[in-house]
């Protein structure tokens, strides 16, 4: 089987240009019983901080099972596919509720989606501390 790494802090120009154009992802986490939930999100890329960012209400599913992996962080996966490119990534997510960071994951969107997000007062930003990257971009 083919394996397709890349660097998470440095991916090739090909998969990073892939993470830059407007594609609906999935968010993948754990539910308390181990089986996966997987959703579909709207996903940031920061290689230089080696961060995926997804801004979600702080009463989700997806938001609840993060919290529930406690201060270590939850495994989860982001995931994007268009006809023969896919791209993931892996990594620990936090819950992250600081208004600058929520901000800045607001402000990425806009530029990723070309929409500005609507005002939620309950947005908080998922940020994903990146492991691992795989895929064909």
């Amino acid at each position: 089987m083919a394996a397709y790494p890349q660097d998470p802090g440095a991916p090739d120009a090909p998969y990073l240009a892939f993470w830059r154009e407007r594609h609906l992802c999935t968010l993948t986490t754990l539910r308390p019983d181990g089986s996966p939930h997987v959703v579909p999100v709207g996903v940031t890329y920061d290689p230089e901080a080696r961060l995926a960012r997804v801004i979600t209400n702080k009463s989700s599913a997806k938001v609840a099972h993060v919290l529930a992996a406690g201060p270590e962080g939850a495994r989860v996966a982001v995931c994007q596919v268009a006809g023969r490119r896919w791209a993931t990534l892996e990594g620990r997510a936090h819950v992250r509720t600081d208004p600058d960071r929520v901000a800045e994951a607001e402000r990425r969107y806009a530029e990723r989606y070309e929409r500005v997000p609507s005002p939620n007062p309950a947005r908080v930003v998922i940020e994903i501390e990146l492991e691992r990257a795989m895929g064909r971009g």
